[in-house]
């Protein structure tokens, strides 16, 4: 046969294919693999298309894009859109994903759109999660052959820190940190350090779950895989965190109380959008209410020591900073699911912890403000015990506030932040009154 093939280049003639498709495609398809890629190139041009089909299905992928991108553009484009679909994918999904955007830009455009749908590609789910920016080797190479590989196709990648170890067909077999590859010998093979279970993100999977295991693995990325374990990407950790953010900000812009119709912002009336704010401005309106009837309850406690007026506004303030600080933690928290309703007991006994800590802290801190201004001891001391209790209390508070709100499926980013600073002000009042009070026996 390869006397035939050898005549083939030579004299171009046609007739000869005849002869030389009397073999197995498979068996031509080994003999071809013995020439140098030029000639294999020619070859393929000199059979016609079905023929070239044929043959080139048992050649391994990378050899197929090798001669397929180096073929006339107008027969990589007849083959590339007559290849059966099954074909066509596996040939996708086992080069790299830069080669398949080369070689997706030859399907036309029905052939296009079904194959990638066909290989998930564009999983809603990834929400743009996938980086096809990775490098991939075989584990048959030496370190040295490695390195020379991953020159050649670094240059265009901004950041990575794994190399992925592929099989000749696209299937994921291990990883590899590059600082194992810089620790290791020129002719130490791949195969000795790679690393052979490999934690994966799966095509279909939603980017808070992946977030979730990229924080709790502490690791940077993971490759993206498909069902049959192709590698077809990677996800980085600061992309899943943005994806999972935008989600979030497109989920609360699309709640009820938000937006009730789908109206874009700048097509809404003014009047429409009045009404979508106004129940929830009422509702903390009338809540902020009892601040102005907490003091107006302690207006003879306030009338007798004129100076405690001094430091509402300071004592408020820290208590709505504190629990805002607790629901901001906790809502992301809650957004890549580290915690749920059956951890409120948990999450409310460290948060109380931490606020003892830190309303002893800020404690010091008021008494030293109110020996500044001049203060007695007395006043300084009622301003210091009220702002490690106004500190605890607002801890505690914002320590389920989430929890709870999350659990009644009412979005706790929205609504937490101003019902932890409402909620905060007035209850403070009743804590810092109560204290004087108590203690200044008013």
């Amino acid at each position: 046969m390869k006397e035939r093939l050898e005549q083939l280049l030579i004299s171009k003639n046609t007739s000869l294919i005849e002869e030389i498709m009397q073999y197995q495609s498979c068996e031509i398809a080994k003999e071809i693999e013995r020439f140098p890629l030029s000639k294999q190139v020619e070859l393929m041009d000199i059979f016609p298309v079905n023929e070239s089909i044929q043959i080139m299905k048992y050649l391994i992928p990378d050899q197929q894009y090798s001669i397929l991108i180096n073929l006339p553009k107008f027969k990589t484009k007849i083959i590339m859109n007559t290849k059966p679909n099954r074909d066509l994918i596996d040939f996708l999904l086992a080069i790299h994903s830069t080669q398949r955007k080369e070689m997706m830009h030859y399907l036309d455009g029905n052939v296009k759109k079904d194959i990638h749908n066909l290989i998930s590609l564009n999983a809603n789910n990834m929400r743009g999660l996938l980086e096809n920016d990775y490098i991939s080797i075989r584990e048959a190479w030496s370190v040295k052959r490695a390195f020379s590989h991953i020159r050649k196709t670094a240059t265009d990648i901004k950041y990575f820190s794994n190399i992925y170890i592929v099989d000749n067909y696209g299937y994921l077999n291990g990883v590899v940190s590059i600082h194992k590859l810089l620790s290791a010998d020129d002719d130490v093979l791949v195969s000795d350090i790679m690393i052979r279970k490999v934690v994966t993100a799966q095509i279909d999977e939603d980017s808070q779950s992946i977030l979730k295991r990229l924080t709790s693995m502490n690791v940077s990325e993971l490759p993206v895989v498909t069902k049959d374990h192709r590698l077809i990407g990677s996800v980085a950790l600061n992309g899943a965190i943005y994806s999972t953010e935008n989600h979030h900000i497109e989920n609360t812009y699309k709640l009820d109380y938000y937006q009730s119709s789908h109206q874009p912002y700048l097509n809404s009336s003014i009047w429409s959008i009045y009404w979508k704010r106004i129940p929830w401005l009422l509702v903390l309106f009338i809540a902020e209410a009892y601040t102005s009837t907490v003091i107006s309850y302690y207006e003879e406690v306030i009338a007798h020591v004129v100076a405690l007026s001094f430091f509402i506004p300071l004592l408020i303030g820290t208590g709505g900073n504190t629990g805002t600080q607790v629901v901001t933690t906790l809502v992301c928290a809650l957004k890549v699911e580290e915690i749920k309703f059956k951890d409120i007991f948990h999450v409310m006994k460290k948060e109380i912890l931490v606020g003892i800590f830190l309303g002893f802290t800020l404690g010091g801190a008021a008494l030293i403000r109110a020996y500044t201004l001049g203060m007695g001891q007395e006043i300084a001391k009622v301003v210091a015990i009220s702002a490690l209790f106004v500190v605890i209390w607002s801890s505690f508070v914002a320590s389920v506030l989430p929890l709870i709100l999350n659990k009644l499926k009412l979005d706790a980013t929205v609504i937490s932040g101003p019902f932890i600073t409402t909620l905060v002000d007035g209850t403070g009042l009743i804590i810092y009154f109560t204290v004087a009070k108590i203690y200044l026996n008013i």
